[in-house]
């Protein structure tokens, strides 16, 4: 009974240890090789697996996913027999885990020596120069050959690197001078070419400012010269209208300009500060004779027409005109003597300021008032008029304001 105990429990372990031997599970990014009585026979993916315990087992565990290969540095004679020093590395992928396993003994060392192998070849067929500028030439002439070469053993080849070109010091020391010379030498070109354009810039804005200079010159030029010419053809048209009236009027026109400049020059003793009463001689006659000439203004300036009619300058009429003054307000009062009334000369008009003709001594504003025989004029500071009567027995006042 015993026995037959032992018996079944050994059979019950054999049937586990069988279990266990059989079953076989892959991990992910992994393929196994199934080799049965040593042959292969397939390749096991990712998951659970059942095998023949004793008769198949796993040969080789292939890493499918990408892997990366670093090739130590090698020390490489170039074209122009340069001694450089380079580092690489190689990407590569298992494609098919039984050629991997089973195409090439040491996967990893046969890709190590063909890649240097092949390195040294690219390399030593290009002088220093391009082996430092062609980096990626280099990484495309070996990829093309390590992958052709690798194709066999179910690899693929993703990309070669070259990581570091040492030259030989002095090289280096050579190529750092040479650089900082080019540097130097693009500097120095740099601010020539600056200090050239900024030469040139400033050169055009001088020039382009003498120009609007002259320009402007130019046209402040033409434009005085348009304008003394205006000024001439104006004083020339004028010059022929005094001609003109002259030769058409005779002495009349010329006692009237010269009426106007005494008026003016008249008013500006008025305005001034010192002498704000003006008076002036009992005899117009020798008023006028003492200014030289003027003696026939009034006569000129009114026609020598006796009468008492207001209007523009020929066409006013007086009687009388025995004195005259000028008003700060720029006219002139004349006293009519034997018209009984005071005329105002503004601006070539002349108007009765005060007066009908009637002859009477009578206080009123305009025509209102009455005068009989005003004489003599005398003008206060004030603007007030003073006027005698010469049969009127009277001395007068006379505001140019309505009360």
């Amino acid at each position: 009974m015993l026995g037959g105990s032992l018996v079944l429990i050994l059979l019950v372990l054999l049937v586990v240890l069988f279990l266990i031997m059989g079953v076989r599970v892959v991990k992910q990014g992994f393929v196994y090789t199934i080799e049965r009585l040593g042959k292969f026979t397939m390749a096991a993916e990712p998951g659970l697996h059942l095998i023949i315990p004793f008769i198949d087992r796993v040969g080789h565990k292939i890493n499918m996913m990408e892997q990366v290969l670093d090739i130590p540095g090698q020390e490489i004679i170039t074209k122009d027999n340069a001694m450089v020093g380079v580092d690489a590395v190689v990407f590569f992928q298992v494609l098919d885990a039984g050629k991997a396993a089973y195409e090439v003994s040491g996967l990893h060392n046969a890709i190590l020596a063909l890649t240097t192998t092949n390195l040294r070849t690219v390399m030593g067929s290009m002088d220093l120069d391009e082996t430092l500028s062609k980096r990626d030439e280099i990484n495309a002439r070996l990829l093309s050959v390590v992958d052709h070469a690798t194709s066999p053993w179910g690899i693929k080849i993703t990309r070669v690197e070259i990581k570091d070109i040492r030259p030989p010091r002095d090289i280096s020391e050579a190529m750092a001078r040479q650089m900082k010379a080019e540097r130097l030498k693009r500097a120095e070109i740099l601010e020539a070419e600056g200090d050239r354009q900024s030469r040139i810039l400033r050169a055009e804005g001088e020039k382009q400012s003498a120009i609007l200079k002259a320009e402007g010159a130019r046209e402040s030029a033409f434009r005085d010269a348009e304008a003394r010419e205006r000024a001439a053809e104006a004083e020339a048209k004028a010059t022929q209208m005094v001609s003109d009236a002259i030769a058409g009027s005779g002495n009349q026109a010329i006692n009237y300009f010269i009426a106007q400049e005494y008026t003016k020059a008249v008013g500006k003793f008025a305005d001034s500060p010192n002498a704000k009463t003006i008076l002036f001689p009992v005899e117009a006659t020798q008023l006028i004779g003492s200014l030289g000439g003027i003696g026939e203004l009034i006569k000129g300036t009114f026609d020598g027409v006796e009468g008492t009619v207001d209007g523009p300058n020929l066409e006013a009429q007086f009687q009388y005109p025995f004195d005259l003054a000028m008003h700060p307000l720029g006219g002139l009062i004349v006293t009519d003597l034997e018209g009984h009334v005071l005329r105002w000369i503004a601006g070539g008009e002349t108007s009765t300021l005060s007066g009908t003709g009637e002859k009477a001594v009578l206080d009123g504003w305009g025509e209102a008032g009455k005068h009989s025989y005003p004489h003599s004029l005398a003008i206060d500071e004030k603007g007030l008029v003073y006027v005698t009567e010469h049969q009127g027995y009277a001395l007068r006042t006379i505001t140019l304001t309505a009360p």
